[in-house]
């Protein structure tokens, strides 16, 4: 899931436990001469028909390779890549886990962690899904994870609360999105919905006005070098800072967590008491397994971040993630096996049923039908420059000072100048 045509996205990004005890089933399988093999999985869909897909899939798999089993680990999102991080320092890794790319993953194959899938790819993961798709999972031309979702941000609403504010146009200028947000405030819900207390929401804010802000070149920039003297960084922060003042999040929103219950951001607009989300193209299947009938929202759609006026960005630029699974260095060719098999059309039919989110394989998006999803997919296909999410582009340490101290400005202890001294001083400790 990658650039215009989809095959012409420019990610950026350089050359993407509780105690291990606790998790059990980590390591690498038995052997494979001959003998049984047993594989452990880390994915991130600890609930709902997310879980369930992984359980399905994983089923399939094994009646179809006697003699492979394979243990499944559900985490939640927000603990995941801490807990993989303490396992794969640990010598500990799962044998399969989610792969979020960019600077994370850069990390990961500097020590040496991961495996190396470019010669395993076989069949319709080779045939089906795009080159580009890869292309947030490689690096110096070497594949490590199978691409299996592309996931674009932009703000995800309901349809009705905004006629109900009289909201004819979707928002395209951040002045035309505080008008919207005024009328919503008038009916009395929530204009926008933001899960602070996970500190990646609230950060996504300040990563699309830096997109808006900053041009492709100071991005790669900051990137490579960790470079942000830019003013365009400042900016992006005064931006935030303005839009903020405006009061446009619901009540607590510092408090209020992502996608956990009824109360979360992903909840309020689940259930229409806030009206949009600033998220990723997973943010669907989480909103459907919070509504009351846990089914998708009827009156879900979906327009792209406004362009800010007088910016560096190449208007139309996108932002998000390509979510991809990697096989740990030790692990045994059965998960390069599995790998292959989670790249097949039917398998990412079924991934896109249970998630709600847009496949990578291309016969697999022939049965995308969402108006919602297809524009993204549009948009996504067409930008002129896409990017990962920042904190994956700049890797744990880095990213984590980024999205705290992009919350501590939100909560009043903060300013856009000590957002970038906070990530220049993680920068200086790598």
């Amino acid at each position: 899931m990658n650039r215009r045509s989809i095959g012409r996205i420019a990610v950026i990004g350089s050359t993407a436990l509780l105690a291990v005890g606790a998790l059990a089933g980590c390591g690498a399988g038995d052997s494979e001469d001959g003998g049984d093999v047993e594989l452990s999985l880390w994915h991130n869909a600890s609930t709902g028909p997310g879980k369930e897909f992984w359980e399905q899939t994983v089923a399939d798999f094994e009646a179809d390779n006697p003699g492979v089993t394979i243990d499944i680990q559900a985490i939640q999102n927000e603990d995941l890549d801490g807990k993989l991080q303490t396992a794969l320092n640990a010598g500990d890794a799962p044998d399969i886990f989610l792969q979020r790319g960019g600077g994370k993953m850069a990390a990961m194959v500097e020590a040496g962690q991961l495996k190396d899938l470019t010669d395993g790819i076989a069949g319709a993961a080779a045939e089906e899904i795009p080159d580009a798709a890869y292309s947030a999972n490689t690096l110096d031309g070497k594949v490590y994870a199978m691409p299996i979702a592309v996931l674009p941000g932009g703000l995800f609403y309901s349809q009705d609360l905004f006629d109900e504010a009289g909201i004819a146009e979707n928002p395209t200028t951040i002045d035309e999105l505080d008008d919207a947000v005024a009328k919503l405030k008038e009916t009395g819900v929530a204009p926008i919905a933001l899960g602070a207390k996970d500190a990646w929401p609230a950060a996504h804010w300040y990563y699309w006005f830096a997109l808006r802000e900053c041009s492709p070149d100071t991005l790669a920039q900051a990137a490579d070098e960790r470079d942000f003297s830019d003013e365009c960084w400042i900016r992006a922060g005064e931006d935030l800072e303005e839009f903020a003042a405006t009061e446009p999040f619901n009540e607590g929103f510092l408090t209020t967590s992502a996608q956990q219950g009824a109360g979360s951001s992903a909840g309020l607009v689940a259930n229409h008491q806030a009206a949009m989300e600033l998220m990723g193209a997973w943010d669907p299947g989480v909103i459907a397994s919070l509504t009351p009938d846990q089914q998708p929202l009827p009156d879900l759609a979906w327009f792209p971040f406004p362009e800010v006026e007088g910016g560096d960005g190449e208007p139309g630029s996108m932002m998000g993630g390509v979510d991809g699974y990697s096989c740990s260095v030790d692990a045994p060719d059965a998960c390069v096996d599995f790998l292959n098999y989670i790249g097949t059309a039917d398998v990412q039919q079924a991934y896109y049923e249970a998630f709600n989110a847009p496949p990578v394989n291309t016969v697999a998006q022939e049965a995308v039908t969402e108006p919602y999803l297809q524009q993204i997919l549009e948009a996504y296909n067409a930008a002129p420059y896409a990017s990962q999410w920042l904190d994956t582009v700049y890797g744990q340490n880095v990213g984590n000072a980024l999205n705290v101290a992009v919350v501590d400005m939100l909560a009043g202890s903060g300013s856009p100048e000590q957002i970038i001294e906070a990530v220049d001083a993680a920068a200086a400790k790598e």
